[in-house]
Order: structure tokens, then sequence, then C-alpha cells
């Protein structure tokens, strides 16, 4: 055995194997050293306290949203704040505006790359339509929720609850309801946006907002339960969707029209959003993880682990209580041009984590 052979053992907490048992050992063990080389290919560490704000603040707003990044490296940040619903922050950390006109319930957006620029396009939770601004605030396209069609739509519940936390009669009752959670755009230009939080159906516009069909739900062979966010996988060709089915637990492949293709990975901390870049998909898991797939569906990276089960799938984790890395409740990721990630969490005071790629 040579003396690398003895190397690659000891970085993998094998012993050296005694002189009879090298020769049936040492495939077998180069085979786990390529293994920890790929994984090693893909390894991130976190970066702390990464953001900072001019006049010291210390935390974002109350984030229930999304984080998309620009061919510049800008990261937009949304956050529930009717003056400040989309923050910008440049790539060193340092926050320099906020979008015009942004609204405060962008549950989910990506930022476009176009041949007449680069464009916001947001799905808003409270509202109900579907946004294209301008990465300086202007609006280029507004779909209203009247633009999907009321059979797709769940109906509105007969109760709701009362200031004193009690069930009272809902006045909109029976009404057709749209709560939008996420969205993408596609190579040419068609929306595909999820009811995630009613219906759980995918709704497809053209690129001027022309509505064109729907699909998915929680009927098979779909069968979902709160497809929480969406993505152009376009590391197929043709491209296909990604989607969090999160409370299936599963992370699940559709085409562009609508036919479902299976679970791409199973057993997952409720896949709550999804990003792709390269050969890679990144997940944000909202009960503490994010995990990055490669095309076949193998996990090639796992990191901000959260093993305290009160900490995880909460909005309520207090900055005090943060640990450096450690996620608490992923709801959006994304990557830069250099394949670091970052991750907004689901929090009353906001969070953002970035991983840079090592």
């Amino acid at each position: 055995m040579t003396v690398h052979d003895e190397v690659v053992c000891r970085v993998l907490q094998f012993p050296v194997p005694s002189p009879p048992m090298k020769k049936l050992l040492l495939p077998a063990l180069l085979v786990a050293a390529v293994s920890l080389s790929s994984v090693l290919a893909a390894d991130y560490k976190a970066v702390p306290d990464w953001y900072s704000f001019p006049d010291g603040k210390k935390v974002i707003g109350n984030m229930h949203g999304d984080v998309a990044v620009a061919s510049n490296g800008e990261v937009y940040v949304s956050v529930m704040d009717p003056k400040a619903g989309l923050q910008v922050f440049a790539p060193d950390g340092k926050w320099q505006r906020n979008v015009p006109n942004a609204p405060p319930d962008f549950h989910g957006f990506v930022i476009h790359k176009e041949a007449d620029g680069e464009f916001i396009y947001g799905a808003r939770l409270g509202a109900g339509n579907i946004l294209k601004l301008t990465l300086d605030g202007k609006e280029v396209l507004n779909i209203p929720s009247s633009a999907i069609p009321d059979e797709f739509k769940n109906k509105t519940p007969k109760t709701k609850k009362g200031p004193d936390g009690k069930d009272v009669p809902n006045p909109d009752a029976d009404k057709p309801l749209v709560r939008l959670t996420g969205m993408d755009v596609a190579p040419n230009g068609d929306l595909f946006v999820t009811d995630g939080y009613a219906s759980s159906y995918v709704h497809r516009f053209d690129k001027t907002g022309k509505y064109l069909k729907s699909f998915g739900g929680t009927k098979e062979p779909y069968g979902f339960k709160t497809l929480h966010k969406i993505a152009i996988d376009t590391r197929f060709d043709p491209p296909r969707i990604i989607g969090c089915d999160r409370e299936n637990k599963r992370v699940v492949h559709m085409s562009l029209d609508g036919e479902f293709l299976g679970a791409i990975k199973t057993d997952m901390l409720r896949p709550a959003a999804v990003a792709i870049q390269g050969d890679y998909a990144a997940i944000g898991e909202i009960a503490g993880r994010v995990t990055l797939l490669d095309k076949a569906g193998k996990v090639v990276a796992q990191f901000g682990t959260n093993d305290k089960a009160d900490e995880v799938a909460t909005n309520k984790v207090a900055p005090d209580q943060w640990r450096s890395g450690i996620v608490n409740a992923p709801h959006g990721v994304a990557f830069d041009a250099k394949g670091d990630i970052f991750v907004s969490e689901y929090n009353l005071f906001g969070r953002v984590h970035r991983f840079n790629r090592e």
C-alpha cells in the first residue's frame, strides 16, 4: 500500500488494512475516496452577519417571502413591509435601497433576464395577482386573479378567526380563493404560478399574460399537499417544472404541459423552496435544512441542519437565539453567479443566510 493509499484510509476514518486485506479493501477505499471528493466539490461555508444597514439596524423585518439575485450580484429580499416590500443588498451585503412600488406580499418571486433587461416576476399571496416589474419598480404586467378560471380555485372557508381567536362567520364565504405562493419563467417567456396555499394547481400564462391552462392539484396523479414553490428546471431538454410538494415531504417533476413525471426526492424536511443552477437544485427545507441535489436526484450536499425541534418551521425564533450557519425555517433560496447560495427565512424579524461555495 502506498503512502497515498494510507492517507485515503485516514481521511475516511478507516483503519489502515493489514497486508492480507490490502488487495481486497483498496478498490472499495478508492471508490469511497472518489465519493468523498464529489461531496467536497460541493462544500458550502456559512458567512456570518453578511448583510448590514447604514443606520445600524439589526433586523430586516417580518419575512414570509423569497430571495433572488440579479446578474450584477445584488440580492433582493421580499419583506412584509408596506414601505419596504422588496429590499436590495449589494454583493458585499450592504443595504442599497427599497424597490419602489413593490408590494409587501411577494411570497414567491424571481428575477429573469430578457433581451430588453432584467425583470422581477412576483406572485402576491394576499392580493392574488401576478406582477412583472422592472428592477426599479415600474409595472410592466399585472395579471389579476380573475384571469384564472374559478374551476381551478378553492372556495373561501365559511368561518375565520375573530379577534379573540374563536371562529366567526366569514363574509367572503364560498367566494373563489387563490393563495399564490411561487412562480418562475420558462425560456420561451411563459409564466408558471403555483396556488400553493389553496388548490395546489399550477397556472400557465404566456408572456403577455394570456391564460393558457392549469394542472396539478390534490387529486391523482399529482396528489399535492401544498405545492409551495416551483422553478423551471433547465437541466433537462425540454425543460421541466421542479416543485416543492411540502407536506408530502417530496420534490417532484412535471412537464411544462403538466404531465406528472414523478418524485425526485422523498422523505425530505418539508421542502419549501427550490432554485436551479448548472447541474444542481438547491432545496430549502422549512423544517431546518438545505439540500443540494444533482440531476439524478442524489444528495450532493446538506448544510445548515438544525436538530432542535422547537427552532424549526416557526417564524418566532428571535435573533438572540440564532446560530450562525444553522437555519430555522428556510422559505426562499437563490444562487448567485459564483454558485453561492442565499436562503431567506420565514421569520418575524427577518433573516437571510449566505453560504459560499468552497
